[in-house]
């Protein structure tokens, strides 16, 4: 079942918000000192790409490093990622079949705009954190 999902949550808004991670991944590569950002995109971006079957939780040893980096993320990429997610999600509630994949990304919004101190996990291990 979490094939069949992750298949038609591809086609419908899966590729696309990949893109927009990608895009900001190679973003903040170019800007050298925000490498640390890029890594986290392109990490996100898999997630965005196939979300069925993981899941995210906090690293403990996450600290304050994280919590600043956070912020600058908000202020430049995050909240447009968070509304890339807000739109695809209404734009899929609007039909039957959509609703799910609407609910998927209202889901991923808080890792749109936190995703620095945060882990992918699978689903069936979500405390197997480092």
């Amino acid at each position: 079942m979490k094939f069949l999902l992750n298949v038609i949550w591809l086609i419908l808004s899966g590729f696309w918000m990949a893109l927009g991670y990608v895009l900001a991944g190679v973003i903040c590569c170019v800007l050298i000192i925000t490498i640390p950002f890029g890594i986290a995109s392109f990490r996100i971006a898999g997630y965005a790409l196939w979300p069925f079957g993981r899941t995210t939780v906090e690293r403990r040893d996450a600290g304050a490093g994280s919590v600043i980096g956070n912020v600058i993320w908000i202020i430049f990429a995050g909240w447009w990622l968070a509304l890339g997610h807000i739109v695809t999600g209404l734009a899929l509630c609007v039909t039957i079949i959509g609703i799910p994949f609407g609910i998927a990304n209202f889901k991923m919004i808080p890792i749109s705009l936190l995703p620095l101190g945060r882990e992918i996990v699978p689903t069936d291990q979500p405390f197997a954190t480092r």
